[in-house]
Protein backbone atom coordinates (compact mmCIF):
# COMPACT_ATOMS: atom_id res chain seq x y z
CA UNK A 1 0.00 0.00 0.00
CA UNK A 2 1.43 3.65 -1.18
CA UNK A 3 2.10 5.64 2.17
CA UNK A 4 0.18 8.99 1.55
CA UNK A 5 0.36 11.69 4.34
CA UNK A 6 -2.35 14.56 4.27
CA UNK A 7 -1.95 17.57 6.27
CA UNK A 8 -4.83 20.41 6.85
CA UNK A 9 -3.48 23.54 5.51
CA UNK A 10 -5.76 26.17 7.61
CA UNK A 11 -6.43 29.07 5.07
CA UNK A 12 -4.53 27.60 2.38
CA UNK A 13 -6.09 24.06 1.63
CA UNK A 14 -4.35 20.61 2.33
CA UNK A 15 -1.41 18.65 1.52
CA UNK A 16 -0.72 15.55 -0.10
CA UNK A 17 2.81 14.07 0.87
CA UNK A 18 3.61 10.62 -1.05
CA UNK A 19 7.03 8.57 -0.86
CA UNK A 20 7.29 6.17 -4.13
CA UNK A 21 8.28 2.82 -4.25
CA UNK A 22 12.01 4.05 -5.25
CA UNK A 23 12.22 6.50 -2.61
CA UNK A 24 11.18 9.53 -4.24
CA UNK A 25 9.04 12.28 -2.19
CA UNK A 26 6.60 14.28 -3.69
CA UNK A 27 4.03 16.49 -2.29
CA UNK A 28 0.73 18.43 -3.89
CA UNK A 29 -0.85 21.15 -2.43
CA UNK A 30 -4.59 21.35 -3.30
CA UNK A 31 -5.60 25.48 -2.75
CA UNK A 32 -8.81 26.20 -1.49
CA UNK A 33 -9.18 28.26 -4.74
CA UNK A 34 -8.55 25.37 -6.95
CA UNK A 35 -4.78 25.45 -7.85
CA UNK A 36 -2.87 22.64 -7.62
CA UNK A 37 1.30 22.74 -6.92
CA UNK A 38 3.47 19.95 -7.16
CA UNK A 39 6.91 20.29 -5.56
CA UNK A 40 9.42 17.57 -5.64
CA UNK A 41 12.06 16.58 -3.03
CA UNK A 42 15.97 16.62 -3.71
CA UNK A 43 16.34 12.74 -2.42
CA UNK A 44 20.06 14.08 -1.06
CA UNK A 45 18.72 16.95 0.85
CA UNK A 46 14.72 15.51 2.41
CA UNK A 47 14.26 19.62 2.95
CA UNK A 48 15.18 20.65 0.01
CA UNK A 49 12.06 21.52 -2.66
CA UNK A 50 11.23 22.72 -5.45
CA UNK A 51 7.88 23.30 -7.12
CA UNK A 52 7.79 21.60 -10.67
CA UNK A 53 4.54 23.16 -11.51
CA UNK A 54 1.27 25.10 -10.83
CA UNK A 55 -2.06 23.54 -12.37
CA UNK A 56 -5.63 25.15 -11.84
CA UNK A 57 -8.60 22.65 -11.44
CA UNK A 58 -9.45 21.95 -15.25
CA UNK A 59 -5.48 21.36 -15.88
CA UNK A 60 -5.24 19.11 -12.58
CA UNK A 61 -7.94 16.88 -13.46
CA UNK A 62 -6.73 16.68 -17.03
CA UNK A 63 -3.53 15.89 -16.20
CA UNK A 64 -4.80 13.48 -13.55
CA UNK A 65 -6.48 11.59 -16.34
CA UNK A 66 -3.12 11.14 -18.19
CA UNK A 67 -1.58 10.12 -15.71
CA UNK A 68 -3.87 7.40 -14.74
CA UNK A 69 -4.28 6.43 -18.45
CA UNK A 70 -8.05 7.55 -18.92
CA UNK A 71 -7.24 10.23 -21.72
CA UNK A 72 -4.43 8.74 -24.33
CA UNK A 73 -4.84 6.12 -26.24
CA UNK A 74 -1.97 5.23 -28.59
CA UNK A 75 -3.11 5.32 -32.09
CA UNK A 76 -0.23 2.10 -32.29
CA UNK A 77 -2.76 0.34 -30.20
CA UNK A 78 -6.01 -0.97 -30.78
CA UNK A 79 -7.06 -1.43 -27.37
CA UNK A 80 -5.65 -0.74 -23.78
CA UNK A 81 -6.31 -2.28 -20.97
CA UNK A 82 -6.07 -1.88 -17.29
CA UNK A 83 -6.68 -4.66 -15.14
CA UNK A 84 -8.82 -4.45 -11.85
CA UNK A 85 -8.32 -8.27 -10.50
CA UNK A 86 -10.60 -10.00 -12.87
CA UNK A 87 -11.97 -6.53 -14.16
CA UNK A 88 -10.85 -5.61 -17.11
CA UNK A 89 -11.82 -1.75 -18.72
CA UNK A 90 -10.63 -2.15 -22.66
CA UNK A 91 -11.35 0.64 -25.20
CA UNK A 92 -11.85 -1.54 -28.54
CA UNK A 93 -11.97 0.19 -32.09
CA UNK A 94 -14.65 -1.57 -34.43
CA UNK A 95 -13.49 -2.09 -37.31
CA UNK A 96 -15.12 -1.08 -40.99
CA UNK A 97 -15.55 -5.02 -41.66
CA UNK A 98 -17.47 -5.82 -38.46
CA UNK A 99 -20.86 -7.35 -38.74
CA UNK A 100 -22.13 -5.13 -36.10
CA UNK A 101 -22.00 -2.11 -37.83
CA UNK A 102 -25.36 -0.52 -38.35
CA UNK A 103 -27.16 -2.81 -35.27
CA UNK A 104 -28.10 -1.76 -31.89
CA UNK A 105 -26.46 -2.95 -28.70
CA UNK A 106 -30.12 -3.88 -27.88
CA UNK A 107 -30.49 -6.04 -31.22
CA UNK A 108 -27.06 -8.13 -29.90
CA UNK A 109 -28.39 -8.21 -26.50
CA UNK A 110 -24.36 -7.41 -25.06
CA UNK A 111 -25.02 -7.94 -21.62
CA UNK A 112 -27.39 -10.69 -21.55
CA UNK A 113 -25.20 -12.58 -23.79
CA UNK A 114 -21.44 -11.65 -22.70
CA UNK A 115 -22.24 -9.91 -19.29
CA UNK A 116 -20.54 -7.03 -20.50
CA UNK A 117 -20.30 -3.27 -19.94
CA UNK A 118 -20.38 -0.83 -22.85
CA UNK A 119 -18.78 2.44 -20.47
CA UNK A 120 -19.06 4.83 -23.15
CA UNK A 121 -18.64 5.20 -27.44
CA UNK A 122 -16.21 7.53 -29.00
CA UNK A 123 -17.48 8.29 -32.38
CA UNK A 124 -15.39 8.84 -35.53
CA UNK A 125 -15.93 12.39 -35.15
CA UNK A 126 -14.91 12.05 -31.39
CA UNK A 127 -18.60 13.21 -30.01
CA UNK A 128 -18.88 11.19 -26.82
CA UNK A 129 -21.72 8.67 -26.19
CA UNK A 130 -21.27 8.03 -21.86
CA UNK A 131 -22.99 4.94 -20.83
CA UNK A 132 -24.96 4.03 -24.26
CA UNK A 133 -28.53 2.51 -23.85
CA UNK A 134 -29.94 -0.30 -26.05
CA UNK A 135 -30.94 2.07 -28.68
CA UNK A 136 -27.80 3.00 -29.40
CA UNK A 137 -26.34 2.50 -33.55
CA UNK A 138 -23.00 0.87 -33.26
CA UNK A 139 -20.90 2.14 -36.29
CA UNK A 140 -17.19 1.34 -37.84
CA UNK A 141 -14.02 3.14 -36.49
CA UNK A 142 -16.20 3.91 -33.05
CA UNK A 143 -14.18 3.18 -30.37
CA UNK A 144 -16.46 1.39 -27.56
CA UNK A 145 -14.90 1.25 -23.65
CA UNK A 146 -16.08 -1.97 -22.48
CA UNK A 147 -15.77 -3.51 -18.67
CA UNK A 148 -15.67 -7.12 -18.33
CA UNK A 149 -13.76 -10.12 -17.87
CA UNK A 150 -10.93 -11.29 -20.45
CA UNK A 151 -13.61 -13.87 -21.06
CA UNK A 152 -16.40 -11.56 -21.90
CA UNK A 153 -14.67 -9.16 -23.43
CA UNK A 154 -13.29 -11.92 -26.09
CA UNK A 155 -17.00 -12.89 -26.55
CA UNK A 156 -18.46 -9.72 -27.17
CA UNK A 157 -15.68 -9.16 -29.95
CA UNK A 158 -16.61 -12.08 -31.43
CA UNK A 159 -20.34 -10.94 -31.36
CA UNK A 160 -19.11 -8.00 -32.76
CA UNK A 161 -16.97 -9.53 -35.83
CA UNK A 162 -19.98 -11.84 -36.39
CA UNK A 163 -17.80 -15.10 -35.49
CA UNK A 164 -20.75 -15.96 -33.52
Amino acid sequence: MLDIRETDLPGIGRKFQLETRSGEKAVVILHDDGRREVYQFEPDDPDESKCIVTLDDEESRQLAGIIGGMSYRPKALENIEMALEDLIIEWYKIPPHAKCNGITIGELKVRQRTGTTIIAVIEKNQRKIINPGPDHVLVSDATMIIAGSRKQINHLKQILSGQE
